[in-house]
């Protein structure tokens, strides 16, 4: 294990480091509900301090809207419940109808989805006409999403990518928490001749794909075999079904990991994980039983996991893939805290945040409600696991990471878009991309805020699918 955990740390120890980062996120808010308008594009990265839109695929949306509803979640202000509504009401509907995205549940549940948590929560009140609305937003995206769909040659499938049929992304796998919850509410949409199509088996279809053929697990399919390695991308033969290799987009081999897809693995399995442990044996009977699909996830989850605790620098934030060629020019650098300001190569802090919720709430999930392990050897996993994920926050809300600038619209520096094709924006002088943020990456920071400011008990443990077709959560 290369990543330094600090086994001492609590969630207590971390609320003032939290609430200067609230305090901090209030004002760029702000500053940026003045002058964010999604006519021309919806926000995504920063260059030179301020939010702009990058062409490319409609899916950080939701992010900023979302945002502004988990700055009102910690801060109780509903200046930020009035301005992420109006936001979702505003500028939702294109991005629930979207049939080119498979990006449905990182658009809608990070808005209409965290309306509808809140509205349930108790947290505000509004028309019980305004509520179903909420819901028939996610029903739809989750119905967009769903017809995305590509069989395989053993009868399973996948939700494809904007790529194409042939195209299976890991980021998808966090994406499935829209069909969770259209799920939870009782929806059920028809395909061709009113055929009803189960969107907990496209869920569990395509997470098992998923887990299958996204993540290695040291077993020979090639000689870059290494568990807990991540393809961004599987290529499948669109006449047949069947695999052929791996591919990436945004990585900078289809033989190495890019670590912002091992993030998306990370808490993608470790929230289906949570939300499968909620649903009913009888429910998962048909699919393939509980013990035979939760056993996959988990073992997915847990290579994971530990690929990224060895394959990250000592304080957990990973540069951009951990194969990126200017690597060797930093020496050993898994054996020192990343340097953000390195001439070789970026790092990708929201990478970091990512996998930091998604590591604590895997802990959480062995140690709470792993039925299948030993008690002390799950208790002693979620502890590593969750302890790991504490630390990588606890670094995230220091500088250099936590932007204090108020000339700053970004929360999060240091993280990265799409370092193959050049868009992230590279300082006059400097030979890398640094010191800006990203809409996703700002969205999980305050995300992995909230969730941890609630483990005290104070509020229910704070899940994607909260009260929403079910009773509050609790841990």
């Amino acid at each position: 294990m290369v990543l330094q955990v600090d086994f001492e740390l609590t969630a207590e120890a971390l609320r003032p480091a939290m609430d200067r980062m609230w305090n901090l996120s209030a004002g760029k808010l702000r500053a940026m509900a003045q002058r964010i308008r999604f006519d021309d594009g919806v926000p995504v990265f920063t260059e030179n301090g301020r939010y702009r839109p990058q062409p490319w695929t409609d899916w950080t949306g939701g992010f900023y809207i979302g945002s502004l509803l988990l700055q009102f979640d910690a801060t109780d202000d509903e200046a930020f419940w009035h301005a992420g509504r109006e936001a979702a009401l505003r500028y939702g509907p294109e991005a629930v109808t979207h049939f080119g995205v498979h990006d449905h549940g990182f658009n809608t549940v990070s808005s209409f989805g965290n309306l509808l948590r809140l509205v349930n929560e108790g947290r505000v009140s509004v028309s019980a006409a305004e509520r179903d609305l909420y819901e028939f937003a996610v029903k739809c995206s989750a119905s967009v999403q769903a017809m995305r769909w590509t069989t395989t040659a053993d009868g399973m499938g996948f939700i494809h990518s904007f790529n194409g049929p042939h195209s299976l992304f890991i980021d998808t796998l966090r994406t499935l928490r829209v069909l969770a919850l259209a799920y939870r509410l009782g929806h059920t949409p028809h395909g061709e001749n009113d055929d009803p199509i189960c969107l907990l088996e496209r869920l569990v279809q395509h997470a098992t794909v998923t887990a299958r053929y996204n993540v290695f697990y040291g077993e020979g399919r090639d000689i870059y075999d290494e568990p807990g390695r991540v393809a961004h991308e599987s290529i499948f033969n669109v006449r047949d079904g069947r695999y052929r290799c791996p591919s990436t987009q945004q990585g900078f081999s289809p033989f190495s990991t890019w670590t912002r897809g091992l993030a998306w693995a990370i808490l993608g399995f470790a929230e289906l994980l949570e939300f499968l442990s909620r649903v009913p044996d009888d429910e998962l009977d048909g699919l393939g039983g509980r013990r035979e699909i939760e056993g996959r996830l988990r073992r997915a989850a847990d290579v994971v996991c530990n690929y990224y605790l060895e394959n990250t620098p000592t304080d957990g934030i990973p540069y951009w893939d951990t194969a990126a060629p200017g690597l060797v020019q930093l020496g050993a650098y898994l054996d020192r805290p990343a340097d953000p300001f390195n001439e070789f190569e970026p790092v990708d802090s929201s990478a970091a945040a990512i996998a930091a919720q998604g590591l604590m709430r895997f802990g959480v999930w062995l140690r709470e409600y792993s039925a299948n392990d030993e008690p002390t050897e799950a208790g002693q996993g979620g502890r590593l696991f969750f302890q790991a994920g504490l630390t990588i926050l606890g670094r995230l809300l220091q500088e250099p990471y936590l932007s204090t600038s108020p000339d700053h619209e970004g929360l999060l520096l240091h993280a990265l878009y799409h370092r193959p094709r050049g868009w992230d924006h590279v300082p006059e002088g400097h030979e890398i991309p640094h010191g800006e943020a990203t809409m996703w990456g700002d969205y999980h920071l305050r995300e992995a805020c909230v969730y941890v400011a609630r483990l005290d008990g104070s509020r229910p443990y704070c899940t994607f699918f909260s009260g929403i077709g079910g009773q509050q959560e609790t841990v």
